[in-house]
């Protein structure tokens, strides 16, 4: 069979129709050749929700991502950022791409879920942690050997980059040189690849803050390197995005209120409070703008409802009933869902007292935070010398001492920037770009295109394909 025409997918995190203009040079010149519309994106719009609507054509309801980490209730845990892509549910583009074609391939690069996902090629985030409690960065690859031959060619992926107080552009261009490593290697006929650049400093200072203008040019400049590489092999590009980012001013501490109403339980650790999911009442996993809010008895659930509906900065809170008009009553969900209004975010924060903050609290900690913190991009600024603390805690580290890197200040009003509801302007929403003449009269047709047909624009295009070729 003749080679299928390839298909390379960038989602560029945070990437609006707005934005596109003056500093976005490779991309305008990708519209020129296909077509730019604005895209209606799947609640809630947070990154794996996205990505998984992306995927499977499907909404959270079926594929049952519900946000960026939710609470396993047979467990009594909070997990934030798992990786098996078997919580994915329902069949990924992949499979059905595969079934129509057994010689089809697909490399996944730093798109979510990407641990066993059945693709041929993957990467993606995954430290390694030893007995001794040290955290050594790291990447997972499928299969095994990619890492060190990619490595090998473009060195050491820069970890700190992508995320934290020292995220940067770094990581994208890091991601992009990988991509095209990986394509001249593999030669994919889909290949999935993730910039995460433009959310760090959108939430950092807002999308309103003319700073962004320089973060738009530089996620540009390494999009247009693999645009260029891959319109150089012959393939098509897509690319999309995820949300649009909105400028907020207030925070709110969801768990603080419900412990105050006596909903929520704590356990004293050591010297610190630990939110004690499985004894509590009520509690919220906050992730951006929205939060599910887990109710352990259903007398509580119209008391609990009541409460924060009455909060400043909440706009509507969620039943059973209201979620299936959202699309997101899936068996993880909360009992209730709080959305945020536009200039608010829900903090993930339970303690009254800083001194009673978890000792993860201060850490860029991803998966022990019950809860999304966008406080990690920052580093304190209460601390006077920060880099020499830095410097002093990586010494002990490297004298074998254990340490915490506890550089992340516990002020939420410093993030100026969130996402999570729906967009009602789609200059501020996701956005699609395709360079394929094809899919571009397939676009220019719809007057409205969702996120869940992202899927099935893919597949479109392999079809094309697979006509020209049989």
């Amino acid at each position: 069979m003749t080679q299928l025409k390839r298909l390379i997918v960038i989602d560029i995190v945070g990437l609006t129709p707005s934005m596109l203009g003056t500093y976005t040079p490779h991309l305008n010149a990708l519209i020129q050749d296909g077509l730019m519309v604005p895209m209606q994106g799947g609640f809630p719009a947070v990154t794996t929700t996205a990505q998984a609507t992306m995927l499977t054509g499907t909404t959270a309801k079926q594929h049952g991502i519900v946000g960026n980490g939710w609470y396993l209730r047979d467990q009594a845990e909070v997990r934030f950022w798992l990786q098996a892509n078997s919580l994915m549910q329902g069949d990924k583009i992949w499979h059905s791409l595969k079934q129509a074609n057994s010689d089809f391939t697909c490399s996944q690069l730093f798109w979510w879920y990407n641990m066993y996902a059945g693709v041929d090629n993957a990467m993606t985030p995954r430290p390694h942690y030893p007995a001794d409690g040290r955290k050594v960065m790291g990447l997972y690859s499928e299969p095994a050997t990619l890492q060190a031959q990619i490595e090998q060619q473009i060195g050491a992926f820069p970890f700190f980059n992508f995320w934290g107080p020292a995220a940067d552009i770094r990581s994208s261009r890091w991601i992009v040189d990988c991509a095209i490593a990986e394509h001249k290697m593999n030669q994919p006929d889909l290949q999935l690849v993730y910039l995460p650049h433009l959310d760090y400093n959108l939430q950092r200072l807002g999308p309103d803050d003319p700073a962004i203008d320089e973060d738009i040019a530089a996620i540009d400049h390494e999009a247009g390197r693999l645009i260029d590489f891959g319109r150089s092999q012959g393939a098509e590009i897509l690319v999309v995005s995820e949300y649009g980012v909105s400028p907020v001013s207030h925070s709110i501490s969801l768990n603080r209120i419900l412990r105050q109403a006596g909903l929520l339980a704590v356990r004293n650790s050591l010297t610190w409070e630990l939110l004690d999911s499985g004894a509590s009442r009520a509690f919220a996993v906050a992730d951006h703008q929205i939060a599910h809010i887990y109710i352990k008895a259903p007398n509580d659930i119209l008391r609990v409802k009541t409460i924060l509906e009455k909060v400043p900065g909440v706009e509507r809170v969620l039943d059973r009933a209201a979620q299936s008009d959202y699309q997101i009553n899936h068996a993880r969900s909360g009992e209730l869902i709080a959305i945020a209004e536009p200039d608010s975010w829900f903090n993930y924060y339970y303690w009254f007292d800083d001194d009673k903050a978890p000792d993860f609290a201060r850490t860029v900690d991803i998966h022990r935070k019950p809860g999304y913190d966008p406080v990690e991009l920052f580093i304190d600024p209460a601390l006077r010398f920060p880099q020499w603390h830095i410097a002093k805690r990586l010494l002990q580290k490297k004298m074998g001492q254990r340490m915490l890197m506890d550089v992340i200040p516990l002020t939420p009003e410093l993030v100026k920037g969130s996402h999570g509801r729906l967009s009602t302007n789609a200059d501020e929403g996701p956005v699609i770009i395709s360079s394929s003449s094809v899919l571009s009269d397939l676009l220019y047709q719809t007057k409205t295109f969702d996120i869940t047909q992202v899927n099935q624009l893919i597949s479109m295009h392999f079809k094309q394909a697979l006509r020209k070729v049989i």
